[in-house]
């Protein structure tokens, strides 16, 4: 099962790829819309090569006027890019961090890949999917390599930033509303999805704590083994954010909805990276949640962060089935707990821009 059709049907909880669009005009009406006073609000993006220029000229425009302020894209395209610079929107490369399976990474660099509690590697045994191939982040060879991806993202002139995605471990215990799609019962850490154990990982936590994990009775109960993997990922973040800061440009990253969330099923500490901003995935279908709790998990991360830096409500529109009294209400909710915007994912269309920009006023 490829992506896109995974994360439809299961939501596993990192960004899929969909093409935000509105309707088309003509080629004719190019010029920029002027900026919104409130323009707060962000798109996820895979950009599609076959839009014209003419086409993202009106798209962007339109995007702005709602007072979308910066994009996320998943792919580089100088033309996408560039369009929505003109129209006054940052554009942001985004890029999936630890899960990555390119063939050339697998073939080459194999011992670089995180490894479970079962000794399985993610390059030979990948979890729930064929491409949940993560990444070790207690290697320095994955850290340099990582930092070569940003560099060569963050040197073209018409990337505005740096958005990083799947910057984390494996999901180790999925939402409740899922394990029926693969048959698991996951009321505790199983150790197929409990990462990473690789010898690396033991080794330098046994340096530390003079005992290796796999040596422990109840290892996935351990505090300090917990934060052992919060600090790794906080490692990795660190280090690409001061590739970004050479470059005098923004690092933002994608997060599960909460703190908590987050720090319990991926070991994610992400209320203590050295970002930017952040965009906490609020999918609160996925979590069998109303929309109120889009406002609840907004008070929880802004609560967490004691001003750091600002929070944006990533909000998944498929949520809401079509429902723009639902979408006016979750971002109202995002705002009113201290959210300095939303971040879309799904399709943007002039129905959408003109609900969030209603719900800003």
């Amino acid at each position: 099962m490829n992506k896109r059709n995974f994360l439809k049907s299961v939501g596993l909880g990192s960004l899929a790829i969909m093409q935000p669009a509105i309707p088309t005009l003509s080629a004719s009406a190019k010029a920029p819309a002027q900026p919104a006073k409130t323009a707060r609000h962000r798109v996820w993006i895979n950009p599609d090569e076959k839009d014209t220029v003419a086409e993202l000229q009106q798209r962007y425009a339109a995007y702005r006027k709602a007072g979308i302020g910066d994009i996320f894209f998943e792919a580089d395209s100088e033309k996408h890019f560039r369009a929505a610079k003109e129209n006054g929107i940052k554009a942001h490369r985004w890029i999936w961090t630890m899960n990555r399976g390119e063939k050339e990474l697998l073939a080459s660099h194999p011992e670089w890949y995180a490894k479970n509690r079962k000794g399985e590697s993610c390059a030979t045994h990948p979890p729930y999917v064929g491409y949940y191939r993560w990444l070790c982040p207690s290697k320095p060879e994955v850290i340099n390599y990582l930092k070569e991806q940003a560099e060569s993202v963050l040197s073209k002139d018409y990337v505005d930033g740096l958005h990083l995605d799947y910057v984390r471990y494996c999901d180790v215990v999925l939402p409740v509303n899922l394990w029926s799609n693969y048959g698991i019962d996951q009321s505790k850490e199983l150790p197929e999805y409990d990462f990473c154990y690789c010898e690396t990982c033991r080794e330098k936590y046994k340096a530390q704590k003079g005992i290796d994990p796999l040596e422990m009775e109840h290892p996935d109960q351990s505090p300090s083994w917990r934060k052992y993997r919060y600090d790794r990922i906080t490692n990795v973040v660190t280090n690409l954010a001061q590739v970004a800061k050479q470059h005098k440009k923004p690092i933002t990253a994608a997060v599960f909805p909460t703190p908590d969330i987050a720090k319990r099923i991926v070991r994610q500490d992400w209320t203590n990276w050295p970002l930017d901003s952040v965009n906490p995935m609020i999918y609160h279908g996925f979590y069998k949640e109303d929309v109120n709790w889009i406002g609840e998990a907004v008070a929880e991360g802004v609560n967490g962060l004691h001003g750091k830096f600002p929070l944006y409500a990533g909000l998944y529109l498929p949520d809401f089935k079509g429902n723009m009294a639902d979408l006016e209400k979750g971002v109202r909710l995002a705002l009113q707990n201290g959210a300095a915007g939303v971040s879309l994912f799904g399709h943007v269309d002039s129905t959408v821009l003109d609900t969030i920009k209603k719900a800003s006023v």
